[in-house]
């Protein structure tokens, strides 16, 4: 299994000793089903803010109650496989919850981050970040970058 990949308490573990060490932890979450341009620069840019980035990724059963029973694409140890290959990724957390609020309680990290089509306010977890001396920042998207807009075009494209 890849080091990179832990569990709540592992990566709990992990960022405390960061922060001891005066390091700024990033935290984002999503279902990164199809991984694709739009997430690579949206991580890249959520790790420049801090000095690591844990990402909490939504298992299969959270997607399929987010998304529909027909998502995810791909399962969540996939998910998590090519996450954690990517070089801007510190750690990976799979979470089975429908939001990231429990996880974000548990990390305690120091920045967090949503895409910009999130406003603020509505930003899980963003208040208790900031109640502990973090900020939540919001991180453009790329148009036209998105999972749906390629199964949709995959559908489109390959229909018989």
């Amino acid at each position: 299994m890849n080091a990179k990949i832990v569990t709540a308490a592992e990566a709990a573990e992990r960022l405390a000793a960061a922060r001891a060490a005066g390091r700024r932890a990033v935290f984002t979450n999503g279902c990164f089903d199809l991984l694709h341009a739009g997430h690579v620069r949206y991580l890249a840019a959520a790790r420049a803010l801090g000095d690591l980035l844990a990402v909490g990724l939504n298992s299969d059963a959270s997607v399929a109650r987010i998304k529909g029973t027909r998502r995810p694409i791909n399962p969540q140890a996939r998910r998590a496989e090519v996450l954690a290959a990517l070089a801007c990724v510190d750690l990976v957390v799979i979470f089975d919850e429908d939001d990231p609020l429990r996880l974000i309680e548990t990390l305690r990290p120091e920045i967090l981050v949503k895409g910009a089509d999130w406003a603020e306010a509505d930003i899980v977890g963003g208040d208790f970040v900031k109640a502990h001396g973090g900020r939540v920042e919001t991180i453009a998207l790329v148009p036209g970058a998105s999972t749906s807009a390629i199964i949709q075009t995959i559908l489109e494209r390959y229909r018989p």
